[in-house]
């Protein structure tokens, strides 16, 4: 008997759209939610060690502070800088804030990323960049240094410069790219994990990065502009996977 072969199109997938991936972080936290529910961690209790969840269920440690973060923001747990995370509630909480409806990239995935692609992009602009681009990343990180104490300004200018190195390798695919990377950079786990690792300090380190990657730019060294920018990001990284404030 011949089998018959249905198009995609004529599917009842391809009709509806397939539905969003679930992250590795969404599960994580509907997992722990769980073990709430059944009573295996009480209300008022400490959940246990990120080192502890990230082997229990076989994921990274950076997908348990994203699953924290949306949990946190959830209701159902509660950080206690330097004391620990605790239980808050049982209550089915899943279905509000944030879970359905983030749909994009954690924070650490789209760091990583930006770190892979970036690099690269860094590396490309030292060779490829004009004059006229080396004006546009200097007026950003001028605008940083002046908005150090303004976290919105600062941001934008940050925005700016990292766009300007993409616009200086003259692919406007690398430059729609960064651009898509950094609008992804939004929503309330992106949010609430800024609130609590995005300092002053990292901003100041962050223009120091900034300045370094400029350096290497100017002088046309593509390693060194790489190496800078991987740093840079690989730092960003680093603070938000630091303790818990």
């Amino acid at each position: 008997m011949a089998l018959k072969l249905i198009h995609p199109s004529s599917t009842t997938m391809s009709k509806i759209g397939r539905p969003p991936m679930e992250k590795p972080y969404q599960r994580l936290a509907a997992n722990i939610h769980e073990l709430v529910k059944q009573g295996e961690i009480l209300v008022g209790q400490r959940l246990p060690s990120e080192r502890a969840l990230a082997e229990r269920f076989d994921v990274s440690r950076t997908s348990v502070r994203e699953a924290i973060i949306a949990l946190e923001l959830q209701g159902v747990v509660e950080v206690r800088g330097g004391s620990g995370i605790y239980i808050c509630q049982a209550q089915d909480a899943l279905t509000r804030l944030p879970m359905a409806q983030e749909t994009g990239a954690g924070p650490f995935e789209l760091l990583r990323a930006r770190c892979l692609i970036e690099s690269e992009i860094a590396s490309l602009a030292a060779t490829t960049r004009k004059d006229a681009d080396l004006d546009k990343m200097f007026g950003a990180l001028a605008t940083m240094r002046e908005q150090m104490h303004d976290k919105e300004a600062n941001e934008a200018a940050d925005r700016m410069y990292h766009l300007h190195v993409a616009e200086s390798t003259g692919n406007s695919v690398l430059l729609q790219t960064v651009t898509n990377l950094w609008d992804q950079a939004k929503g309330p786990i992106w949010t609430q994990i800024e609130q609590h690792f995005h300092s002053p300090d990292l901003r100041l380190k962050s223009q120091n990065d900034h300045q370094r990657i400029f350096a290497a730019i100017v002088t046309g060294d593509a390693d060194a502009a790489r190496l800078a920018m991987r740093a840079h990001l690989e730092r960003v990284i680093g603070e938000f996977a630091q303790s818990w404030r």
